[in-house]
């Protein structure tokens, strides 16, 4: 209970300390002119109130990432405490705060012309399309996972769900963000919040045990540590939580409805933060629920003992009907709206690539309907599958937009320690899944974690000489 306490605190200590860090680093400027006020469209760019964005914000990033993942991360022990903290804190403040904020700089624009804008164009086209099939994958995610567990409640079958849940998809997608993301978000997300704090309440006084995060404790706990070694599965198994490319798509949503930049913080840092902390909490609880880490291990191997079977025993059990009801509420909720707002940022990339305005009904149809057509598609195949490939594509992502962010501090001629850290870990993170995965190439670990570091080492060479280039550039234009 101390250690995970002491995490706790942690989190709350770096969204005061390095979050402030990060807001002196960007430099952000109060006095600057915001697109929510120069491009009001009544769509898309319209100025909501701090309290409204940080909920919608901390509800679009939230989906079921801190939760799915956070209980299959637990699976590997306290060390899963250690890697929500450090990678939230070091990696997913800098990810979100920067990528929202330069979004804001640049226009509203979408994460992927951000990219292509410092990484070049090769790498724009490149990622336009990548994003785009990310996002389908997390609105496909986001479907069937809610689904299952509403099966779960209601008996009705998962299809007809499904079914019901695009539907809303495709008028969320499309309606005004005032309307129905800025009026009933809000809502669901405090639901969420209310949740979290109820399983909190339940791990300090129902007399639950903790793995402590002890040096003892730091090792593998999975069940199958041969198959599953810490490195580099953890850090993509708990991303949402930690760092999750998915919050990039997200943060130019909101972006476009800040009205100052001194919000900046409290939203995209806050949230970030505050999804921390939630998946601190589903990993302890997942952890001391059904005894300890072990017995985690046992009850989910049984069939149909998921992390949807997980999260409605432990909200029924610790919260009771009441709490089990808005629980179970908050984390159908959170999946189904992250859902929304991926097929609308996906809509937004789209029309940004191919410059389609999207004032008039008609043509956001026109982009949106294609995009749904694939996600009703890949419904049908394996969740599991779907999850995996979300995963690692979505670290992927986070890794990309951590390299965009380290090219543009370089061209500002700040300090780049805070960037390039995160961005090489997680190079290592993602060469090294893809290369030992089932889903990937299948190769040993050795030699995986030789070329996953090589690449990492390589990128970073790369920045470095990049660093002289920069350099110069910001001395012309200075000059």
């Amino acid at each position: 209970m101390i250690s995970f306490l002491l995490c706790v605190a942690l989190l709350v200590t770096g969204y005061l300390v390095y979050g402030s860090f990060l807001e002196r680093q960007f430099g952000m400027d109060k006095s600057k002119p915001t697109p929510a006020i120069y491009k009001q469209d009544g769509v898309d760019f319209v100025p909501l109130k701090l309290g409204k964005i940080f909920l919608i914000q901390f509800l679009n990033i939230a989906g079921l990432g801190p939760i799915f993942g956070a209980i299959a991360g637990a699976l590997w022990g306290p060390v899963a405490f250690l890697w929500i903290v450090l990678g939230t804190v070091f990696a997913g403040c800098v990810h979100d705060y920067y990528s929202g904020m330069l979004s804001i700089r640049h226009g509203g624009m979408s994460i992927t012309e951000i990219v292509g804008k410092y990484l070049g164009e090769a790498v724009k086209q490149f990622m336009r399309v990548f994003a785009v099939i990310l996002l389908i994958l997390v609105g496909v995610v986001f479907v069937k996972g809610p689904a299952t567990i509403l099966q779960g409640i209601t008996g009705v079958d998962v299809s007809i769900l499904s079914a019901c849940i695009f539907l809303y998809y495709v008028l969320a997608t499309m309606i005004p963000i005032d309307k129905l993301i800025g009026k009933i978000y809000p809502i669901f997300g405090l639901s969420l919040l209310v949740m979290a704090l109820g399983l909190l309440g339940a791990l300090l006084f129902q007399n639950y045990t903790i793995p402590e995060l002890s040096v003892a404790n730091l090792v593998n706990m999975h069940d199958n540590p041969i198959d599953y070694p810490i490195f580099p599965m953890l850090f993509v198994t708990i991303a949402c939580g930690a760092i999750s490319g998915f919050h990039a798509t997200q943060s130019p949503l909101m972006a476009r409805c800040i009205s100052n930049e001194s919000h900046g913080k409290k939203i995209f840092i806050g949230a970030m933060v505050t999804e921390g902390i939630v998946a601190l909490i589903w990993a302890a609880i997942a952890m001391a629920f059904f005894g300890g880490v072990k017995e985690l291990g046992v009850t989910m191997a049984q069939e149909g003992h998921n992390a949807a079977w997980v999260v409605n025993t432990i909200c029924n059990t610790t919260l009771g009907k009441i709490g089990g009801v808005l629980a179970v509420f908050g984390v159908i909720a959170a999946p189904i709206t992250s859902g929304d707002t991926a097929f609308r940022s996906a809509r937004l990339t789209i029309a940004d690539a191919f410059n389609i305005n999207q004032s008039k009904l008609i043509k956001r149809l026109l982009v949106t309907l294609p995009i749904f057509l694939i996600a009703l598609a890949l419904t049908r195949a394996d969740f599991s599958v779907i999850w995996r490939y979300f995963g690692w594509s979505n670290q992927v992502l986070a890794t990309v937009i951590l390299w965009t962010i380290a090219v543009y501090v370089k061209q500002q001629g700040k300090r780049t320690w805070f960037v390039l850290i995160p961005a090489a870990f997680m190079t290592a993170v993602v060469v090294t899944y893809i290369l030992v995965a089932r889903e990937g190439l299948d190769l040993g670990y050795q030699q995986s974690y030789v070329i996953g570091i090589l690449v990492a080492l390589l990128l970073s060479l790369w920045y470095v000489f990049y660093k002289s280039n920069a350099e110069v550039k910001v001395q012309d234009i200075k000059g």
